[in-house]
Order: C-alpha cells, then sequence, then structure tokens
C-alpha cells in the first residue's frame, strides 16, 4: 500500500481507537486478552481499509468492523480463554467521601452484559454510546425498525438479569 493510505490509516486509527477498546472491554475481561483482541480489530481494520468507501463515518465502519472481529473470533475459537471476572478485580482508593454507588452500579450492568450473548452485547453497547437507531442499524446490518424491537427486547432482558 502507499505511504498516503497507511498515513491515512494510521492517522484514523489514533484519533478513533477508543473506539476498539471499548469493543475490547465489552467482549474480554483481563488485560492480555484485550491486547490480543485489540491487536487482531487494528489487523482486520488494516485489511478491510483499502475497500473503505466513505459511504458511512469512519466511525460507524470502525464499530461495525470491531464488533464483527470479536464476535467472529469469539465464536470460532475452540481454546479456553482464562479470564479474571471484572467484580474479583478490587479496586482501592482512599478518599473520605468516597461513593461508590456509581461504580457498584456499572459492576452490575457489565455482570449482565455479559450473560447476553454477542449480538445482544454489540446492540447494547452501541445503545450505550449513545448511537441511534439509525447508526445502530447501519453499524449491524439490520433494519432501523429491527433495531428499535432487539433494544426494547434487551432492555427487558436486562431487567429481568437485574431483577429491576
Amino acid at each position: 500500500m502507499n505511504k498516503e493510505l497507511e498515513h491515512s490509516f494510521v492517522e484514523l486509527l489514533e484519533k478513533h481507537q477508543n473506539i476498539v477498546h471499548k469493543v475490547c472491554r465489552l467482549y474480554t475481561n483481563n488485560y492480555d486478552a484485550h491486547n490480543d483482541l485489540f491487536q487482531e480489530i487494528t489487523i482486520q481494520l488494516w485489511r478491510a481499509y483499502p475497500k473503505f468507501r466513505g459511504d458511512s463515518k469512519f466511525s460507524t465502519w470502525m464499530y461495525r468492523v470491531g464488533l464483527n472481529t470479536a464476535i467472529t473470533l469469539y465464536r470460532k475459537s475452540k481454546r479456553t480463554i482464562n479470564t479474571t471476572q471484572f467484580d474479583t478485580v478490587q479496586f482501592k482508593i482512599k478518599a473520605d467521601e468516597y461513593d461508590d454507588t456509581e461504580e457498584q452500579q456499572l459492576k452490575l450492568l457489565y455482570s449482565a452484559v455479559h450473560e447476553l450473548n454477542d449480538i445482544e452485547k454489540a446492540l447494547v453497547f452501541l445503545y450505550l454510546e449513545d448511537k441511534n437507531y439509525r447508526e445502530i442499524s447501519e453499524t449491524m446490518g439490520i433494519s432501523e425498525v429491527n433495531a428499535r424491537v432487539k433494544m426494547n427486547r434487551l432492555k427487558t432482558k436486562l431487567r429481568t438479569i437485574l431483577n429491576l
């Protein structure tokens, strides 16, 4: 590939790399697995980049490639991935008035999300990223109506898991 294309890719990847990190956090539970998935998504993005036509925003395309890579990798993987559950990691912060309510709620949410299947995780992730249903449908390759229906069912499922 030419240097201009390479420079463009690296610049866009650096600008939007948090998208890849968020996808990795959703599908992994430890540092090594996170880094492995990050590397695999980056490779897939690089391979697919020459075919990126700009029909959608780069970030939307990046979400799609990242989520598809994560889903494919973990569905096809026959090896057991040894991970540390997020809730077993203890963070001790010394503060006189520290309120861990939000942290506890996030732990509960991540615990519930980890019980979902791969496609459901992707939908919840995009929803929590404040993507509208049009962007969710473009990223997931489904209709906007289907995205709304699936998201409403997921909200009900999460309420059940969380006993709300």
